[in-house]
């Protein structure tokens, strides 16, 4: 679970991160990918997200930072439809309250979270 999140900070499992990140859960693994970078900083494609896309997720969680500058890319919305991936992309607190509520429940996700903007 996601224990605390501010700007520049997430925590999650006891360990503090102060970089982008992903994070993975699904009934096979558990895998954070710390200081996660994108093409663009402040644009999320479908090659930001190789290390999900093959994983068997169901939900695809963004936290587009504190202020939701980041934006999800059109491209990035139809890869999600073709893979049955329910995409959600919010400002990043309340996308880590919606990653914790999900992973509460076993459920197979990825959550992708900008730290800062």
């Amino acid at each position: 679970m996601i224990e605390h999140y501010s700007f520049g900070s997430l925590t999650f499992k006891g360990q503090n991160y102060i970089k982008d990140l992903i994070i993975l859960r699904t009934q096979e693994e558990e895998k954070v990918f710390s200081s996660w970078w994108r093409k663009e900083g402040h644009k999320l494609h479908v090659e930001d997200l190789e290390e999900i896309w093959d994983k068997g997720i169901k939900f695809l969680i963004v936290g587009m930072g504190a202020n939701g500058l980041m934006q999800v890319t059109p491209e990035v919305e139809t890869k999600a439809k073709q893979l049955d991936i329910t995409l959600e992309a919010y400002p990043t607190a309340k996308a880590t309250e919606r990653f914790n509520e999900l992973y509460s429940k076993g459920v197979a996700l990825a959550g992708a979270f900008h730290l800062t903007c």
